[in-house]
């Protein structure tokens, strides 16, 4: 396994934007073009990059499709949420050159239908956790739910899950550091790789996430930081490879 770095690209309006706390009205534009910020994560020596439809994941449907696909055909691999509701519209990403599509909202309205498409798809269907004070949240983070995120994750897990993506509501866009017990306790839960997301502040923080590799702590996801200059893709990449 190794431990991989995910910039991050969230969509709204065509634009790249980051959202703090998943909170709609308290965004900030950080480029006009999805591609050209895939682009320039790639030549910085990104393997993978990890896009985000909010428009889709608010109404349920996929809206910035297009730049995903343009994304795809770059020399990187891609995983994908936000919107993701239907098999097509699974189809519609896997059979376009994306890599992983990321279940989170259904995940919880119709789990049926997303274990029998983590049976289907296998390692290209990820699991997305976001969870406020440890409770799922769904729909663009606009509900709560009254699941513990764990659970939902050893239930998924059990089914076939292979990949969970981990995001503490609280810490994202904050930069004040990512929620390292919550992710562990996943991965030591589910027995499956998580990726963590939300909080990522400092090159400290991709080490300390990789002091979990062994227990199945296989990735972060990094938005915010990059964008304000933190660091950049290639010092996050020699951080976690030394």
């Amino acid at each position: 396994m190794t431990f991989t770095i995910y910039p991050a690209i969230d969509m709204r309006g065509g634009k790249c934007v980051r959202l703090l706390q998943g909170d709609y009205d308290k965004e900030t534009v950080y480029g006009d073009s999805p591609l050209k910020m895939a682009q320039r994560f790639v030549e910085q020596g990104a393997n993978w990059i990890h896009m985000v439809d909010l428009d889709g994941a608010k109404d349920g449907k996929r809206m910035n499709d297009q730049f995903v696909l343009e994304a795809a055909k770059l020399k990187v691999k891609v995983q994908i949420g936000g919107g993701i509701r239907s098999e097509s519209d699974i189809t519609h990403y896997l059979e376009n050159g994306v890599e992983r599509v990321i279940i989170g909202s259904v995940a919880i309205s119709n789990p049926k239908f997303a274990i029998e498409m983590v049976k289907k798809y296998g390692r290209q269907i990820a699991i997305g956790l976001d969870a406020k004070n440890g409770f799922v949240a769904t729909h663009g983070w606009l509900h709560t739910s009254e699941m513990r995120a764990v659970d939902v994750g050893k239930k998924f897990a059990d089914a076939g899950a292979e990949t969970f993506i981990f995001t503490d509501i609280a810490t994202d866009g904050m930069l004040s550091g990512p929620n390292l017990a919550a992710v562990n306790e996943l991965a030591l839960e589910t027995k499956q790789e998580v990726i963590a997301s939300g909080g990522v502040s400092q090159l400290a923080d991709l080490s300390a996430l990789k002091e979990f590799e062994r227990n199945g702590v296989c990735g972060a996801i990094v938005g915010k930081a990059l964008y304000e200059g933190k660091f950049s893709v290639i010092e996050a990449l020699r951080e976690v490879q030394n």
